[in-house]
């Protein structure tokens, strides 16, 4: 199974949870992404599995050997965002649900 298509898979298992969004597609930043309402929490990006995770959690995943604080090609990795490593044993939807549920407990409603 390709990265695109584990990224599928785990859409299609987490599009139908109470305030999930589906990706939107089109062009520009997170048309490949998860969103609780409005809120990015996972997304496909140049091949890997990038999950938003509480920045001590990032930093467990990283030290690890899991992946790397994703940069969004700013130059600046962001703390509370994870880019999975391709070889990583971890598996993808539950980290996905780990990061929506850290997208649930952040909403304000």
């Amino acid at each position: 199974m390709t990265p695109q298509e584990r990224y599928e898979d785990l859409v299609d298992e987490l599009a139908g949870a109470d305030g999930v969004i589906p990706p939107a597609g089109g062009s520009g930043f997170g048309r490949s992404a998860l969103r609780y309402r409005r809120k990015i929490f996972a997304m496909f990006v140049r091949g890997q599995l990038v999950v938003k995770l509480p920045a001590q959690r990032v930093d467990e995943l990283v030290a690890g050997g899991h992946g790397e604080r994703f940069d969004a090609s700013k130059g600046t990795p962001m703390k509370e965002w994870l880019s999975l490593d391709p070889g990583s044993g971890l598996p993808w939807l539950a980290l996905a649900r780990e990061a929506m549920d850290f997208a649930i407990a952040q909403d304000p409603s």
